[in-house]
């Protein structure tokens, strides 16, 4: 399975700030290997977040997306103490999901 997703949301008057890095090589399948050889495509294709049981985000990805990706989005309706979900998948099928605590 992939590293943990570094997480952070943390409340902001009447809205939640979420910030999310995600540990993913993210090879486009056009670069070429030391011996010349395409590198295959690896690349996270969807991303959802969930608060409460509703999708507060969904997110569809291509292979132009850099290593590492860092995604920092707000949303309403969240308060401190509240807990939600983040998942990835890529286009190998592989997936992580990881949850944070609203500060």
């Amino acid at each position: 399975m992939a590293d943990p997703m570094k997480l952070r949301a943390s409340m902001h008057v009447d809205r939640v700030e979420v910030k999310i890095l995600m540990a993913h090589p993210e090879e486009s399948g056009f670069r070429k290997g030391p011996d010349g050889s395409t590198v295959p495509a690896h690349f996270i294709s969807n991303v959802t977040v969930q608060h409460a049981g509703r999708e507060v985000l969904r997110a569809q990805w291509g292979p132009a997306i850099s290593k590492n990706p860092f995604l920092q989005f707000a949303f309403r309706g969240a308060a401190r103490g509240d807990e939600l979900t983040v998942t990835w998948i890529d286009n190998l099928g592989e997936t992580r999901t990881d949850r944070v605590t609203v500060a």
